[in-house]
């Protein structure tokens, strides 16, 4: 099983590659890929998985706009998303993904981690339209 110090080392190798990170307490990380993208990903060991989630917006207000996000949010899970998937936790539209620790590599948890980021790069000009549409 990978333990959070291996996981920190994961974290040191994204760092070479651009991205920062600062740990919050022991086993939950949070960092900034850098680039374009204006986001945290937190990072938290929560054997028996690791569990990778973005906050992605405030849910709109107004209900028509609301009950189209959803739906949309339904479609990208269906088609964008192969392992991640979008929810919503305490009126926040999230992106959240969960690696099994027991056999997880770098490779696998790069994955992972550039499938967040590069579907948030993908969809969030289109997200950002419900959230104007308030």
């Amino acid at each position: 099983m990978v333990s959070p110090e291996q996981i920190e080392g994961f974290l040191g190798r994204l760092a070479s590659e651009g991205a920062s990170y600062n740990e919050i307490e022991p086993g939950l990380w949070a960092v900034q890929p850098g680039g374009e993208l204006d986001m945290t990903v937190v990072i938290h060991h929560s054997p028996p998985v690791v569990v990778l989630r973005v906050k992605v917006m405030t849910l709109p207000a107004e209900s028509t706009s609301a009950a189209k996000l959803y739906r949309r949010l339904l479609e990208l899970n269906a088609t964008d998303l192969l392992h991640g998937s979008y929810g919503i936790q305490k009126g926040e539209v999230v992106l959240t993904e969960a690696l099994e620790l027991a056999h997880l590599d770098f490779e696998e948890f790069l994955a992972s981690y550039e499938s967040i980021t590069l579907a948030l790069a993908s969809h969030l000009r289109e997200l950002a339209t419900f959230k104007e549409a308030r």
